[in-house]
């Protein structure tokens, strides 16, 4: 293993695994740090039927399989482990990140940690979860519902996906939205009123998730955001899809990003503040947050790297001169061809 990396991905998804595709076969030998839940958000869906090459569709765990195979197949090198510290290399200096005590430096680094589920932030929330009735992830988490009441709480296409492969398992699905309107595009909103046994209820927000004897959940607390009515709605499960939050921590205060917390690029490169960093995938993308535009950014990401390496090639270390005679043991960047498609 190389003293300093060529490149170090941070993350893995569609994002990560594209940037780590695309590095491999540039000959950059790149080190995927991808998280021990790895794979990203797609892991946690069911149906993928809109990712070019796939006319009948694929599971989202398939998917990041053959994603992660194919970056292997040209010599990715991965760590299945979190990402926990990251510290920028000064001028000329290459970064180095963190896994525990294990320390990784490389002269570029591409960032694709994704993004999280958001949380309603309401009491009882996170006392019921992991196991006791509220989840974020109905494909996760459907079949312990079975011939039992749930709700999705959120109004975008999530929200829709989850009630649908949920409706497959619970007796009954009620959609609940704190809008009369909702986000969700018109199909995926016509496949939810399609259903059977999914119902809607606006303008309503979730107050409070109460457990009942067993300590489990048991109903919510619900209000009207119009007339103000109080509502408790029994239930046995509820799944909350109201959007993401990017996984950036890593990085806060370090490289910049916008008021949400989403890493910032120059123009419609993937260049971040920091000469030699990249990101990619939803930790950038707040609006489309596909898995066709997270892999495409990810392979831009791949290539301002390349090309970044190519323009600023390493500096012989005193070690590789030293009694040598010649450059043969340089710590040069590989040799980067014209990208190839």
């Amino acid at each position: 293993m190389p003293d300093v990396e060529n490149v170090i991905i941070i993350g893995s998804g569609p994002a990560g695994y594209t940037a780590a595709l695309y590095t491999a076969r540039a000959n950059l030998q790149p080190l995927v740090i991808e998280g021990f839940l790895w794979g990203g958000l797609l892991q946690q869906t069911t149906d993928v039927e809109n990712y070019p090459g796939y006319p009948q569709g694929v599971m989202g765990p398939q998917m990041m399989q053959d994603l992660r195979d194919q970056a292997e197949r040209f010599g990715t090198r991965f760590i299945t482990d979190n990402a926990t510290r990251f510290e920028p290399g000064a001028e000329g200096e290459p970064h180095t990140v963190w896994v525990d005590d294990e320390r990784y430096q490389a002269r570029s680094v591409i960032l694709a940690m994704g993004a999280e589920h958001k949380k309603l932030d309401v009491p009882g929330e996170e006392e019921l979860a992991n196991g006791r009735g509220v989840s974020y992830c109905a494909t996760c988490d459907a079949a312990f519902f079975k011939d039992r009441a749930t709700i999705i709480v959120g109004g975008g296409d999530s929200a829709m996906e989850e009630a649908i492969f949920l409706a497959k398992f619970s007796s009954k699905v009620v959609i609940v939205n704190r809008r009369a309107e909702f986000r969700a595009s018109k199909i995926m909103l016509e496949r939810a009123r399609n259903t059977d046994n999914i119902e809607f209820l606006t303008p309503f927000v979730v107050e409070e998730f109460l457990a009942g004897d067993s300590g489990a959940l048991d109903r919510a607390r619900l209000r009207n955001i119009e007339t103000g009515e109080h509502r408790e709605l029994p239930m046995d499960g509820a799944f909350i899809a109201i959007g993401h939050e990017p996984q950036s921590e890593i990085v806060d205060g370090l490289v910049a990003t916008d008021e949400d917390g989403y890493v910032a690029t120059e123009g419609k490169s993937t260049r971040t503040n920091l000469p030699g960093v990249f990101a990619a995938g939803d930790l950038v993308d707040h609006t489309y947050r596909q898995a066709i535009t997270a892999a495409g950014s990810g392979c831009q990401a791949a290539l301002d790297a390349e090309w970044y390496l190519r323009d600023n090639p390493a500096v012989p270390t005193p070690a590789a001169l030293e009694g040598t005679g010649d450059l043969a043991e340089e710590q040069w960047l590989p040799s980067a061809s014209s990208p190839s498609a």
